[in-house]
């Protein structure tokens, strides 16, 4: 009798331990009370509103309680039910995007994530780490091959990552066993139900109303014990970008008990999200007048038929006539005589810059009234290769801090044309040497301008299929968007390798003052090239000062030396200073980063990734008292240049202005071991 009373004791606190972790609500509509709001979330009784016509805004909601998720004695994962009724609704006159997410996660709130292809679900820089412990369910409606998206129209699993582990094309599997797929932005109400039980997964969605499909769109073998933390928030997330859409939803279940309590959602009655239809296109009048237009246009058939004919063969021609690296980036063609009604013939007054290779006009593309910078590129000096570069590189890059291409044209007699998407706020060095203390840039963002452009810069290097040197990094290249974020542009002397080629040059190409020793010395370019240039840029942004200025020390020299005399809060621009509100133990690690980015030994720089890390604080520079011991000791002697590097042997001489014409290097450097990473 005794023997029985254990099993039976333990059972009881089984079904007592299950009993406290039970979960289960329904929302038919949503109270503002309901739920944990972020960013742009709304509820606008009864819907919830995670996002509205705000571009690059994200909105979140969640559960207001933590959810059981895991039995921590067994790291079991419990099972789970959810059903939830969205729509994506599109707005007039607006291109619709990004999507949404059904979300675990183990923090409130939306720190960590970012807008657009980002769907307020990560961000670029947590994007994949394990500790992120974060499960989501994505409805994307926008294809972006840096997460390795199938499609703009599909549903997907995510790990801790934008990138997705399972995914289908959105749509439902009917009884008789034939597929039928929509469009998930389409304005529709649609019924998701997300089930999971014993290391499997079953995601099935149809129309609202309609009776749950046999076969589910996903079944995936999933273990989420290590995904899973004890207790997880749950709720969706969404953003928008410059792709703008509302995405709603109107009902939600959720129970880790009761698989069936989704039968419980109403899936009558519910709003519409469908775009008005014009009530003219619906009139007699309309239907009279389309029947006589009709007509008229049958009428002019036959004269227009001899002219679409001719038409068609002067294109047939035309596309005899193009080279074969032209059929790759055909998409982005865009006709001479688009661009030239754009900029109103090349007007004097839409010129906005002058570059290297031509000037760059302002233009409105017809048919959506898009702003759009037109670059003009002469066919003398190295027009054709900086017009080929550009569309060969940036054409197929998708980034938020990338300048974003919009198309091209090749037109006769060498007239080259680029165009790209307006940046309202110009280029970076504008902000820092043409304006006043008034408007001038903030510490604050200057700093996250340097962020900006770190992240375009990884991307180059680390997050495309290949590896792209943009090998023109400078203030005047980084351009503002409309919210003074900063993107990286002008591709003309960038090149395109596989991340394991070496790549190499017998020209030597970029501005003085931001070309590495190593690529003047041996013609070989790299990924630390780009590493040396950005690391001018922070001295260049942060000091308020250009890398050569006439009659004054070259700028590298001149923090290097407020460094060995202890005073480098003085290399921070004056004007910033006399402002105030800045982080002086920020600023010097910035400083810091700066120096060891622009190293005269390319071993001794860090890597993208790193740099995005120290600017973000996640690692730290140990600037230790050795630095400033070794550069008091070059200072005390003849100023000489030591450089140990493997193709120029080891040689000592006194630096010249020539030299540096030579080397674009400085006069100064430090051992790789005086400044390193924790």
């Amino acid at each position: 009798m005794a023997a029985l009373k254990l099993p039976i004791l333990l059972h009881f606190f089984s079904l007592l331990f299950f009993s406290i972790s039970a979960v289960d609500f329904v929302f038919n509509g949503f109270n503002s009370t309901d739920l944990f709001l972020y960013g742009n979330a709304t509820v606008e009784s009864p819907v919830l509103a995670l996002t509205n016509q705000t571009s690059f805004s994200i909105g979140r909601a969640l559960y207001p309680s933590k959810i059981p998720t895991k039995n921590s004695n067994s790291s079991t994962v419990f099972p789970f039910s959810t059903s939830f009724i969205f729509a994506m609704a599109p707005f007039k006159d607006l291109l619709p995007g990004h999507g949404f997410v059904f979300i675990f996660v183990p923090a409130t709130g939306i720190t960590g994530t970012a807008s657009a292809q980002n769907l307020g679900f990560l961000n670029f820089t947590l994007n994949g780490n394990p500790n992120n412990h974060v499960f989501g369910i994505e409805f994307d409606v926008f294809a972006n091959p840096e997460f390795n998206d199938p499609d703009d129209n599909h549903v997907g699993i995510n790990l801790n990552s934008l990138t997705s582990n399972f995914t289908g094309v959105a749509g439902f599997w009917s009884d008789g066993g034939s597929f039928s797929s929509f469009r998930l932005n389409s304005g529709g109400n649609y019924q998701v139900w997300v089930d999971y039980s014993d290391f499997e997964m079953n995601v099935t969605m149809a129309p609202a109303g309609m009776k749950k499909p046999r076969r589910p769109l996903i079944n995936a073998s999933l273990n989420l014990s290590e995904i899973f933390l004890d207790e997880m928030y749950v709720g969706f997330t969404s953003a928008t970008g410059q792709l703008v859409q509302g995405h709603n939803i109107l009902a939600w279940s959720f129970s880790n008990t009761n698989f069936s309590l989704s039968e419980s959602l109403v899936t009558i009655g519910l709003p519409s999200f469908f775009l008005p239809k014009d009530p003219f296109t619906e009139s007699k009048w309309f239907i009279a007048a389309v029947t006589v237009g009709g007509f008229l246009v049958l009428c002019f058939i036959v004269g227009t038929l001899g002219i679409l004919i001719a038409d068609h063969r002067r294109r047939a021609r035309a596309r005899a006539e193009m080279e074969d690296w032209e059929f790759e980036y055909w998409p982005h063609r865009i006709t001479y005589q688009e661009i030239e009604s754009a900029t109103k013939g090349f007007a004097e007054e839409n010129v906005i810059g002058i570059g290297g290779n031509g000037k760059v006009h302002k233009g409105v593309l017809a048919g959506g009234g898009l702003e759009v910078a037109v670059k003009r590129i002469s066919h003398e000096n190295d027009g054709m290769r900086e017009f080929i570069s550009e569309i060969t590189s940036i054409g197929r890059l998708k980034h938020r801090n990338l300048v974003s291409l919009r198309g091209w044209c090749k037109k006769e007699k060498g007239n080259f044309l680029l165009v790209y998407d307006y940046m309202e706020n110009g280029s970076l060095d504008k902000w820092i040497f043409n304006c006043d203390e008034t408007n001038m840039l903030s510490y604050d963002d200057r700093i996250r301008i340097l962020k900006n452009v770190a992240s375009g810069v990884l991307y180059l290097h680390e997050g495309w299929e290949s590896k792209v040197l943009h090998r023109d990094i400078k203030a005047s290249n980084v351009l503002l968007d409309k919210d003074m974020n900063g993107r990286l542009g002008d591709f003309g002397l960038a090149r395109v390798h596989s991340h394991a080629q070496v790549a190499s040059t017998t020209r030597v190409v970029g501005t003085m003052g931001y070309i590495a020793p190593e690529l003047v010395r041996s013609g070989r370019v790299s990924a630390q090239s780009d590493v040396f240039s950005f690391g001018v840029l922070i001295l260049e942004v942060m000091c308020g000062k250009r890398p050569i200025e006439e009659g004054k020390p070259l700028l590298l020299d001149w923090v290097q030396q407020l460094v060995v005399e202890g005073e480098l809060t003085a290399a921070l621009d004056g004007r910033l200073r006399k402002k105030g509100g800045w982080n002086e133990e920020e600023m010097k690690r910035v400083l810091h980063l700066g120096l060891l980015c622009a190293h005269v030994n390319p071993n001794a720089r860090p890597t993208m990734r790193q740099i995005v890390k120290i600017l973000e604080g996640k690692v730290e520079l140990d600037a230790n008292e050795s630095i400033n011991a070794y550069l008091v000791q070059r200072l005390k002697s003849p100023r000489m240049w030591y450089d140990s590097s493997a193709d120029f042997g080891h040689t000592l001489h006194h630096p010249t202005f020539e030299d540096f014409l030579r080397s674009s290097s400085t006069s100064l450097s430090w051992s790789a071991s005086t400044i390193a990473f924790r």
